[in-house]
């Protein structure tokens, strides 16, 4: 078993790409999500309820896309424990169609390097087709 490389602050420059991944949304991930965190809210499982409440589809847990969204940064970390801060606007909602999965593009990009707190800011992108599902999305990293 190898020890992954904790990532340094002097290894790194502004505009680094440390992410680029693709990770994959379908209804059987929101019914894992719903009974993992207890949030069974219609719109995350009922078509005829989502249409209800004015949405095309049922969308997915906002708080699943912000988890599946930091994971490869913490994964790129190799310690969760090194997150600082992590924030982010929900800009659009994710459809999840019946039988088909949804594919989250994400990447993270050095934004700022602070040596002298030993920490740099992570910018996040995460897009559906090429339109952004979250903004202002950061994360600021310990690691010094």
């Amino acid at each position: 078993m190898t020890t992954p490389t904790v990532p340094t602050l002097e290894a790194l420059a502004k505009g680094d790409v440390i992410v680029s991944e693709t990770r994959s949304f379908t209804r059987d991930t929101l019914v894992r999500y719903a009974g993992a965190s207890g949030d069974f809210n219609p719109i995350h499982y009922n078509d005829a309820f989502a249409h209800e409440v004015g949405l095309p589809s049922v969308i997915a847990h906002g708080m699943l896309t912000m988890g599946t969204v930091i994971a490869p940064v913490l994964e790129w970390l190799g310690d969760p424990g090194r997150l600082v801060s992590y924030e982010t606007r929900f800009t659009r909602p994710i459809e999840i169609p019946a039988l088909e999965a949804v594919d989250v593009e994400i990447e993270a990009v050095v934004g700022l390097l602070k040596p002298e707190d030993g920490t740099a800011r992570i910018d996040i992108t995460a897009s559906v087709n090429g339109q952004k599902v979250l903004t202002k999305c950061r994360a600021v990293v310990k690691l010094a």
